[in-house]
């Protein structure tokens, strides 16, 4: 039955259905209003300490928290700044952290992909990371360029995890401001109330997005207006550009497709005369989704050399928008290909809310091939060293560091995602020879994650899987590729590293082969690749032998490396025998980290006497039983002054009873020069309290832990 309807249902019917059915209860639904967003059919699954929403407030200190701003009187008062939870919500990844001119977006078509997932401010909302193995994540950054964080509150900050997720990859992230409904008329009202106020307030909500580290906004107007305010939302927007440019160089401005410049509230889901004039003041326009087949044509044609700023809409959940979205999301954009316009994907968390089967991990990957099988692959790294990444997504049920197991509780925190691999989805997972997934269930040599290689392969035979796209350009030093290994049997792994010269004419593949026979491996593989490398170097760990870390080295001057790939195959094959099924045997590999740097990267850590570590808001408790507990606030700082240059901070709670490693906890990642400890039990006995900082490079090497600095508690309330 719905199906016959579908054709008619769409945004403008949405928006009348929800405003009747508001207006029959906003009035009890303000008598219950919390002070911060709290949708219990969204609530979180996170099992970590949850502030009551009814009882938030900013100021006191508790475990932080990202959270939007609801009023205009918040915003124009700053309110924000003075939160307790303000430093942080600053992100800590620069856009430009590759070292590449990442300013401008490109002159060509771009994919735009607007959050939206049950509200927002779910487990992402936790900065310091939460309980939740399966929080909702994105890996796929390199099939997007711009990343807006949206939801229905006035100004939408995104949460941190995503900002510094995001611009690892290259992508840009916006925050959202949105008025709708008949409060957002009454806001509008309040905003566009002279010339001077609106700057006000474009150039407080500028003040934000430079403060926290994100990239701009995209503005929502969903509401009738007066066409006398039409003048002055020009200059709202006109304004917040120029300020955002000239503030944050590369900064953006998205205008939605919502009210005209008649001040009416008519999606027109094409560029025309009644919403270019928003458009010509900004960097772009989002489109709204009920576009025709022939609305992105003539939209470019409108747009004339800017046809690359204009994003039409697609809403994945398939309400009223071209090809239904879903599963046939790439319908529409085959449209938009053909048509050399950009894309504004909405709502991808479809995947995740709706439970597509067989699993979240499994559904979102062949959702997102889709879109890379129709528009292609946005994004490339490495693009300079040092690289880095152990695969980690931002999530896990287990923490390592170098090897070790350093906890064993689940968790979720995209913050600590790692850069992403390029796996491609070859959909029917019984047809593939060897299978590779990234596995956050089993034990990883950092983080919580590692790529995994599992099947069936013949003797003589070896598979290919790619890892990533790069743009990466080489000198005259010798590189060093270094990875992790844990395999069974003899399933080994190598790296395939593919070049071309300056005029992009000549082709090189590298084989970076396992440890094992030097004779044996040249004679298999010296007529496949263009040059066989064996490591320089390999060794063992003395606390965990399974792992196999290989270190080998190459020049190519000249040439750039544009692709990583892993080849899979088998040691010491019975020489001599013919290729056939008896001779297949299982596969099984793991591949932990990868590390690109040359000899001259390898990174100092300051000792800890060069560090200052301080305290604050330090709360001891003891209940009636004589349990203690301590909350508290570290920051430490270099005291030179000098900014550190550290990827993240691994923060550990030592037993003072047992200062071996098993005497360790590890009670987080910090990705500023802050960490916020809430209620840690303290073992009955103790004296002091020992909270020790280990800070991580960007070539992924950590601080010794015996150097590392630290700051040291004696306990209250004994």
């Amino acid at each position: 039955m719905f199906n016959l309807f579908r054709p008619y249902i769409n945004r403008r019917f949405l928006i009348s259905l929800r405003n009747f059915y508001i207006s029959l209860t906003h009035p009890l639904f303000s008598l219950f209003s919390p002070n911060m967003n709290h949708d219990p059919q969204t609530e979180s699954t996170d099992d970590a300490p949850q502030p009551d929403s009814t009882l938030f407030d900013p100021y006191v200190p508790s475990t932080p928290v990202s959270y939007p701003i609801k009023t205009l009187q918040d915003l124009e008062l700053r309110t924000y700044f003075d939160s307790f939870h303000f430093q942080f919500n600053k992100a800590s990844v620069p856009l430009s952290c590759s070292g590449v001119d990442v300013v401008s977006l490109p002159n060509r078509r771009r994919m735009m992909a607007c959050h939206d997932m049950a509200g927002g401010y779910i487990d992402d909302k936790w900065v310091q990371g939460g309980s939740n193995p399966d929080a909702y994540g994105i890996w796929h950054w390199y099939l997007m360029d711009v990343f807006i964080y949206f939801s229905h509150n006035l100004v939408t900050l995104p949460p941190p995890c995503w900002v510094n997720a995001a611009h690892k990859h290259g992508v840009k992230v916006l925050g959202t401001f949105i008025v709708e409904w008949e409060e957002g008329r009454l806001i509008a009202e309040q905003f566009l109330a002279t010339t001077e106020v609106t700057q006000l307030y474009a150039e407080r909500l500028s003040e934000l997005a430079v403060a926290l580290g994100f990239d701009g906004w995209l503005i929502n107007m969903e509401v009738e207006l007066d066409i006398g305010r039409i003048p002055i939302l020009k200059e709202f927007i006109s304004h917040l550009t120029k300020v955002m440019h000239s503030s944050k160089p590369g900064s953006l401005v998205i205008w939605y497709d919502s009210v005209t410049i008649e001040g009416k509230l008519d999606w027109q889901d094409q560029l025309n005369d009644k919403n270019k004039p928003f458009f010509d003041i900004c960097d772009g326009i989002f489109m709204n989704y009920s576009w025709k087949e022939d609305y992105p044509r003539s939209s470019a044609a409108v747009a004339g050399n800017r046809k690359f700023d204009v994003y039409m809409g697609i809403d994945v959940f398939g309400r009223g928008t071209y090809g239904d979205g879903q599963w046939t999301t790439n319908v529409a954009l085959d449209v938009l290909k053909k048509d050399d316009v950009s894309a504004a994907i909405f709502a991808p968390g479809w995947v995740y809310e709706t439970k597509q089967p067989p699993d979240f991990q499994t559904a979102q990957n062949r959702w997102w091939s889709l879109v890379e099988k129709s528009w292609g692959v946005m994004q490339s790294y490495p693009k300079v060293l040092p690289f880095y990444s152990n695969f980690d997504r931002g999530n896990g049920y287990h923490f390592s560091v170098d090897g070790r197991l350093v906890s064993d509780a689940p968790w979720n925190n995209l913050s600590n995602q790692s850069y992403q691999p390029c796996l491609e989805f070859f959909g029917d997972a019984a047809t593939e020879t060897i299978q590779a997934f990234v596995d956050f269930k089993q034990a990883s040599y950092s983080g919580g994650g590692n790529i995994t290689f599992e099947g069936v392969l013949e003797d003589h035979a070896y598979l290919t899987r790619r890892l990533f796209h790069g743009e990466l350009r080489f000198g005259n030093s010798a590189v060093h590729f270094t990875y992790s290994v844990k395999s069974d049997g003899s399933s080994v792994i190598g790296l395939l590293l593919d070049f071309t010269d300056t005029m992009d004419t000549e082709k090189t593949s590298v084989l970076l082969a396992s440890w094992g026979d030097t004779l044996l491996t040249m004679d298999r593989f010296s007529s496949k690749f263009s040059r066989v490398i064996m490591p320089r170097h390999v060794k063992k760990l003395a606390a965990e032998p399974e792992w196999i870390i290989q270190d080998s080295s190459l020049t190519m001057e000249g040439f750039t490396l544009t692709g990583i790939h892993v080849v899979c195959y088998k040691s010491n094959p019975q020489v001599g025998t013919l290729k056939s099924p008896s001779n297949s045997s299982e596969y099984y590999a793991v591949l932990g980290h990868i590390a690109i740097k040359t000899s001259t990267e390898n990174m100092v850590f300051p000792p800890a006497s060069e560090w200052l570590v301080e305290s604050q808001n330090i709360d001891w408790r003891s209940d009636s039983k004589g349990h203690i507990t301590v909350s508290l606030k570290i920051l430490w700082a270099l005291n030179s002054g000098v900014t550190p240059v550290f990827s993240k901070y691994n923060i550990y709670v030592e037993n003072e009873a047992d200062k071996s490693a098993q005497g360790l906890q590890h009670l987080g990642v910090a990705l500023v020069e802050a960490f916020y400890i809430s209620e840690l039990s303290v073992p009955v006995g103790i004296s002091s309290v020992k909270f020790i900082i280990q800070a991580c490079g960007l070539d992924g090497a950590c601080s010794e832990l015996t150097v590392s600095p630290f700051i040291q508690l004696r306990v209250e309330g004994l």
